[in-house]
């Protein structure tokens, strides 16, 4: 093959890119690091940059390993390439995962030693984690909680944690170090090993067997890496040692962007770039094609007040137009309220984004009730097993059956009414079945005054809140019935119950809100690919790499974005201020997911979030809780008020 110049590339190929493109594709030699702010053409210049490699450079399509983060980016560049410059090349190009490359290095390392490779445990891990959580804590292990253990599990090996870094770390689950260590220890015994340990092993390979790590460095001598904010500490070791003999290191991502901190991503990689890299450079896209001039200045500014950054700034290619504009609501419940209206309005694509997926909830709700169509994207869960849900259904399980000494035993001592655990097991073991508990521990324990006043008025809230709507219920448990108390004592989640209540005014009695409760957790758990439907409902983290027209910011509160208070002062650790700058990264995706239109919304009640101040220039506001839902506003419907 004849190599092309680049002027006859560029009209053979029909590529037309900006300087900053141009400057990337032609950069082939050495470490280089090419940050792409959002809606920069990335994929193009990725797509591009490998066809001119080939064709204008001579380098033979056999020596390139391009590297993407999920298994469908993988399929996408692939495909993308075969459009551009025919299938013949591009079966012979390497497109795989990071998981891809360390399965290939596995396998050779089998071949080369005779050893056997371990078999990648999937269905079985779930059961691993639940029966170790049992052992350890003597509880069962619900959805919420595996999910904690795996994330935890994955945050351990890709940020290649020692026992210390582990037991001073909060991964929000009870016992988790010692859960970890049983779990390393059961994978060793089944001979089984997880989708990280393909990391943890092919980096030890790599390290110790150098025969292995000359065979994949002479094997490919260009290493290209996509969405590499994403990528995590392990992940970039393995890179830098594979590319550590040639020195050829394309990475493209943007620290801006990187939203996976929980999963171990590792953006601090990308602004030390230069200090690994002996003679790196640094290229930038800072022309968006995306969104609308007025858009992206909003979001360029918001995204400056972070430190830990290359100094870029974002341009925006796309005429001025468009808008930023702020939705004045007196509390969350109006927010849900004025959804709906858009939504039954909405003639055009329209993405509404939020932070957690219980935040779909109430419009989930009330679509599925009106049968309105819509999209959602990548459903959780957990909700439906989080402690604060699963006590608060609790208590209403309760009130519908006051002999259940299995619900009583989880919740007796969250009610305020100084009930020990002796007392509560006399009840239960005292009581036929046919009585309430709480009246058994009134007539036949000897309790203090104290315990007495709160138990007549617990028997009293436990039959009056069967006949009024589960909203009004929940508000009975958290205000009237101790839970409220309780919660604040251990730091829970306090937006966990406002949705509970959101949720609860829309059913009549507590009865038929648990049954909607389940057909709830039905639905989400079936999700829905109405491709027809113009609303769209996502995470901010799933709609990552995607767009829309028009995007309404959900539930920008202060607690859920931010989840985390403002580092103040000179005394703050550098995690601190980390964890705090991933939170603005975070808002700064969302709001960069919209083309022409960006709406945010802001609450009369104190509540509103930093960042929307910061944006539309708003006083600080005295917060009121989450946790208040003293407005009577919260036991109207959500359909109520609007025509």
């Amino acid at each position: 093959m004849i190599p092309l110049t680049y002027e006859t590339f560029k009209t053979k190929y029909k590529i037309n890119l900006n300087q900053q493109q141009e400057s990337a594709v032609r950069e082939t030699e050495g470490a280089v690091l090419l940050l792409a702010v959002p809606g920069s053409g990335k994929t193009t210049v990725l797509v591009s940059r490998l066809g001119y490699m080939i064709h204008c450079k001579g380098i033979k399509p056999e020596q390139i390993l391009t590297v993407t983060y999920t298994v469908a980016a993988t399929l996408d560049m692939k495909n993308r390439f075969e459009k551009k410059f025919g299938s013949e090349v591009s079966e012979r190009l390497t497109f795989r995962t990071i998981n891809g490359i360390s399965y290939k290095i596995l396998q050779y390392f089998g071949e080369l030693t005779g050893k056997s490779v371990y078999d990648v445990a999937d269905k079985e891990i779930p059961g691993i984690i639940q029966s170790i959580f049992r052992t350890v804590t003597g509880n069962f292990a619900t959805e919420n909680d595996c999910k904690l253990i795996q994330t935890g599990i994955t945050f351990v090996k890709n940020m290649r944690m020692g026992k210390t870094e582990i037991k001073q770390h909060d991964f929000g689950i009870e016992e988790f170090p010692r859960i970890y260590e049983l779990y390393c220890k059961e994978l060793k015994k089944l001979q089984k090993i997880d989708y990280d340990d393909q990391m943890v092993y092919a980096l030890k390979i790599l390290e110790q067997y150098p025969q292995v790590l000359d065979f994949f460095q002479d094997k490919y001598h260009y290493i290209c890496v996509d969405e590499a904010q994403d990528t995590s500490k392990i992940q970039h070791d393995i890179l830098a040692l594979l590319s550590s003999k040639h020195q050829n290191l394309f990475m493209v991502g943007d620290e801006d962007q990187s939203i996976y901190g929980f999963r171990a991503a590792y953006p601090k990689a990308l602004i030390t770039f230069e200090k690994r890299f002996h003679g790196a450079k640094i290229l930038y896209m800072e022309s968006n094609y995306r969104s609308r001039e007025e858009i992206v200045k909003v979001a360029d500014k918001f995204i400056q007040a972070n430190q830990n950054r290359h100094k870029k700034r974002m341009c925006a290619k796309k005429t001025a137009g468009g808008c930023v504009k702020k939705i004045e609501v007196k509390n969350r419940k109006y927010q849900f309220q004025y959804l709906m209206k858009v939504a039954r309005e909405s003639q055009r694509e329209i993405a509404i984004l939020y932070r957690n997926n219980e935040s779909a909830l109430p419009l989930i709700d009330v679509l599925s009730r009106e049968g309105i169509p819509y999209r959602i994207r990548n459903t959780d869960m957990t909700f439906f097993s989080h402690p604060v849900v699963r006590d608060l259904t609790d208590f209403i399980s309760f009130a519908m059956n006051q002999s259940d000494a299995d619900i009583f035993l989880r919740i007796y001592y969250k009610m305020g009414a100084g009930i020990s655990k002796a007392v509560a097991d006399y009840a239960i073991n005292h009581n036929k079945g046919e009585h309430s508990l709480i009246e058994m521990l009134l007539e036949e324990c000897d309790l203090s005054q104290y315990s007495v006043k709160q138990c007549r008025s617990l028997l009293t809230h436990f039959n009056n809140m069967l006949h009024e709507n589960a909203g009004k219920a929940i508000y009975r448990i958290l205000h009237y019935m101790g839970y409220q108390e309780f919660m604040d004592s251990r730091n829970m989640d306090q937006g966990k119950a406002e949705i509970l209540k959101i949720l609860g005014d829309q059913s009549a009695s507590p009865q038929e809100f648990l049954h909607r409760l389940n057909e709830l957790k039905e639905i989400m758990s079936a999700g829905t690919t109405d491709l027809k439907a113009n609303l769209i409902l996502s995470t901010i983290h799933s709609s990552k790499g995607l767009e829309y027209e028009r995007v309404y910011l959900a539930d920008v509160l202060e607690g859920v974005l931010p989840g985390l208070e403002e580092p103040k002062g000179r005394n703050n650790s550098m995690e601190e201020i980390s964890l705090y700058e991933e939170e603005r990264r975070l808002f700064y995706v969302g709001m960069t997911r919209a083309k022409q239109e960006l709406y945010i919304f802001t609450f009369e009640n104190g509540s509103t979030s930093k960042f929307s101040r910061d944006i539309f220039g708003i006083s600080e506001q005295r917060r009121q809780p989450v946790s208040n839902l003293k407005n009577s506003s919260f036991n109207r419907p959500l359909w109520s008020g609007l025509k």
